[in-house]
C-alpha cells in the first residue's frame, strides 16, 4: 500500500499541465520572473495586462508548482500577441516551454501573431513560422525634461479620442487595457494638443528599476519631443527607459539627441506579416509583453 502511494506521489510530482492563469495575481508570478530575468516590468502591469484578455494568460505547472508562463492575448479576429514566455532556469531544455507554446498557438487559432523576442530566441520562432519585421532598442537616461506648451493631462481629453488614436497606432482596439494603462497608480499620462485636437500621447510608469515610457505616439518629431520632455520632467532624476522601433529614424534620433544609452534589444516578429502601422508616428512602444 505504501509503495502505491509513493508511486502515485511520484507521478503527481512529474505531471506537467498548462492552464489559464486565474487573475492578475498569477500574471504577477510571470512578471516577478521577468524582473529576475532583467526585463524590468512595470510595477502595475499585471492588472493592465489581464484586462486586455483575461483568458490569454497561461501557466505551466510541474507537480502543481508553477515553472513556466506565456501570454497569448487576442485583440480581435485577426490579431493576437505572444509575450511573457519564461521557463524557470532549472527546468529549461526539457520541452516544457514548447508544450506551453503549443497551447498558446491553439488558443489564438489562425490569427496573425506578433511578439518581441530576445535575439537569441529569434531562430526558435523562425522555425515556428515567425518572420522578423524590425528591431526595438531599449534606451536609458537619467530623466530631466521640462514642461512644454500644449501638453496636458490625458484625463482632460475624452477617452474615446484617446482610444481612437491608440487604435490607429497599435493596429487594433484595446479599450479595456488602455483604460487601465493610462490610469494606473504612480504613472503619468500626457497628451499633446495641436490646433484643437489630439496629436500624440505618452505614458510614463514605475518599473522595478526607474520608470518606463510607453507608448510614445505623436504626429511629428517636434510633438514627440515635447511629450518626451514633459514625461521626463514628471520623474526628474530617475532612470527612464524607452523602447524605440529602429524603423523610425526620427525616434532613434530623439534617443541619440538626448544621449540615451542603448541597454537592450528585441526582435519584433509576426507570423503572417507585419501590420500596416504608421511607424513614423511611433516613437516608443507601449510594452514588449503584449504589444
Amino acid at each position: 500500500m505504501s509503495k502505491a502511494i509513493e508511486t502515485s506521489s511520484l507521478v503527481r510530482r512529474s505531471t506537467f499541465v498548462v492552464r489559464q492563469m486565474e487573475g492578475p495575481q498569477e500574471v504577477q508570478i510571470a512578471l516577478d520572473w521577468a524582473a529576475q530575468e532583467g526585463w524590468n516590468p512595470g510595477l502595475h502591469d499585471a492588472e493592465c495586462f489581464y484586462a486586455a484578455d483575461p483568458e490569454g494568460f497561461f501557466l505551466g505547472l510541474l507537480g502543481g508548482e508553477p515553472i513556466a508562463s506565456g501570454f497569448a492575448v487576442i485583440y480581435n479576429d485577426f490579431l493576437a500577441f505572444f509575450g511573457g514566455y519564461i521557463v524557470r532556469p532549472e527546468y529549461r531544455g526539457r520541452g516544457y516551454g514548447m508544450r506551453l507554446t503549443q497551447v498558446k498557438q491553439t488558443y489564438v487559432g489562425r490569427r496573425n501573431v506578433g511578439l518581441d523576442a530576445p535575439p537569441a530566441m529569434a531562430e526558435k520562432y523562425t522555425r515556428l513560422g515567425f518572420r522578423e519585421a524590425f528591431r526595438n532598442i531599449r534606451y536609458e537616461l537619467k530623466a530631466a525634461g521640462q514642461e512644454r506648451p500644449g501638453i496636458v493631462e490625458l484625463r482632460r481629453i475624452p477617452f474615446r479620442e484617446v482610444a481612437a488614436y491608440d487604435t490607429v497606432h497599435f493596429g487594433a482596439a484595446r479599450v479595456g487595457f488602455l483604460r487601465r494603462w493610462i490610469n494606473q497608480p504612480e504613472a503619468w499620462a500626457l497628451g499633446a494638443i495641436r490646433q484643437g485636437r489630439l496629436a500624440g500621447f505618452g505614458v510614463v510608469r514605475p518599473a522595478h528599476r526607474g520608470y518606463r515610457i510607453g507608448p510614445l505616439f505623436a504626429d511629428d518629431p517636434a510633438t514627440a519631443e515635447d511629450l518626451f520632455l514633459a514625461l521626463c520632467h514628471r520623474v526628474s532624476g530617475k532612470p527612464v527607459f524607452l523602447d524605440v522601433p529602429q524603423l523610425n529614424a526620427e525616434a532613434v534620433a530623439l534617443a541619440q539627441r538626448h544621449k540615451m544609452k542603448p541597454v537592450w534589444e528585441v526582435v519584433r516578429m509576426y507570423l503572417k506579416g507585419m501590420l500596416e502601422l504608421p511607424m513614423e508616428h511611433i516613437f516608443g512602444m507601449t510594452t514588449l509583453d503584449i504589444g
